[in-house]
C-alpha cells in the first residue's frame, strides 16, 4: 500500500490539487496531511481518497478545520494522531510540539512518525522508527510531498508545482 504525504499547505488549495494528482499518478491510496492545512479548500481537495489529517502551529481555525474534515470523510485527529495501515502503525503529528515527537521516539512502538513543519524533507530512523518529513507545499523551494510504500518501505520524494 503507498501512502501520499503531504504538510505545510497554508491554505493552497491549487498547489494542494497537483500534488494530490501527482501522489495519485504515482500509486497513492491514502494520503496524510502533517498540519499547517489552512483551509477547508485544502481539505476538500483530499476528499479524493481516504485520508487524515493533523493541525499545525498555523491552523488558527481548528474547530472550522475539523468540521470540514468530518464533512469530506477525512479523518482529523487533532496534535497527535496514530493509525494502523497494511500493518503498520504510524504516527503523525506536525513538528512543533518536541515532548510529543520526543516521546514517540521513546515508546519506539510505532514503524513510522509523519511530521511536516520545518518545510524540509527528511528521511532517518531512529530505533524501529522511520521518521519521515515530507518537505513543504508552501514556503519552499522545491515544493515536495513524499510517497511511501509500506509493502516495500521505500520512500520517493515528488516535486510538485501549481497548474
Amino acid at each position: 500500500m503507498k501512502i501520499g504525504i503531504l504538510s505545510d499547505t497554508h491554505g493552497r488549495a491549487a498547489i494542494t490539487a497537483a500534488a494530490v494528482a501527482r501522489l495519485r499518478e504515482h500509486g497513492a491510496r491514502y494520503l496524510i496531511h502533517c498540519g499547517d492545512i489552512g483551509s477547508v479548500e485544502v481539505l476538500r481537495q483530499m476528499a479524493c481518497m481516504p485520508s487524515l489529517a493533523v493541525w499545525g502551529n498555523c491552523d488558527f481555525d481548528r474547530a472550522d478545520l475539523a468540521r470540514a474534515a468530518a464533512i469530506a470523510g477525512i479523518g482529523f485527529a487533532g496534535a497527535v494522531g496514530q493509525i494502523e495501515l497494511a500493518g503498520k502503525i504510524i504516527a503523525v503529528l506536525h513538528g512543533d510540539d518536541q515532548r510529543a515527537k520526543e516521546r514517540i521516539f521513546t515508546e519506539n512502538a510505532v514503524d513510522y512518525l509523519f511530521q511536516g513543519h520545518t518545510h524540509v524533507p527528511l528521511d532517518q530512523r531512529r530505533g524501529r522508527v522511520r521518521h519521515i518529513n515530507p518537505g513543504a507545499l508552501h514556503r519552499a523551494n522545491p515544493r515536495t510531498v513524499a510517497l511511501v510504500d509500506l509493502a516495500t518501505d521505500t520512500l520517493e520524494w515528488l516535486e510538485v508545482e501549481p497548474k
